[in-house]
């Protein structure tokens, strides 16, 4: 599987997850737990974030995936933004929790053209 499937396959599962839902029957979780797969933002070979903006609820994990080209994600100053990723990651994944509602612009200083948003409901 290529970076571009896995992204494209990360995209899809996430898309699935954001849009499921009806009246199935089951009860919405109570627990303000992360879910038992965090959330994914994944850095592209072609330097962008995908997805560009991710939306996810208070307590939730979102994963920032880096492949082979080093990333760094620094966060616009903001009441309850995480700690930003600092260094040059690559080859790895680095999961923060965000614990309050609001819109979080992040930013890899590395490549300035790379940005994104996490929403928090």
């Amino acid at each position: 599987m290529t970076v571009r499937d896995f992204a494209l396959f990360a995209a899809t599962c996430f898309a699935a997850t954001a849009c499921g839902g009806g009246s199935s029957g089951s009860a919405s979780p109570t627990s303000p737990n992360p879910p038992a797969v965090a959330d994914r933002v994944n850095a592209t070979p072609s330097l962008s974030f995908n997805p560009a903006t991710l939306t996810t609820q208070v307590g939730h994990a979102v994963t920032f995936a880096f492949g082979s080209v080093g990333h760094n994600v620094f966060f616009d100053a903001a009441t309850g933004a995480p700690a930003n990723i600092t260094g040059i990651n690559a080859n790895t994944s680095i999961t923060r929790t965000f614990d309050a509602v609001g819109t979080f612009r992040y930013s890899c200083t590395i490549h300035p053209q790379m940005h994104g948003t996490v929403v928090v409901q």
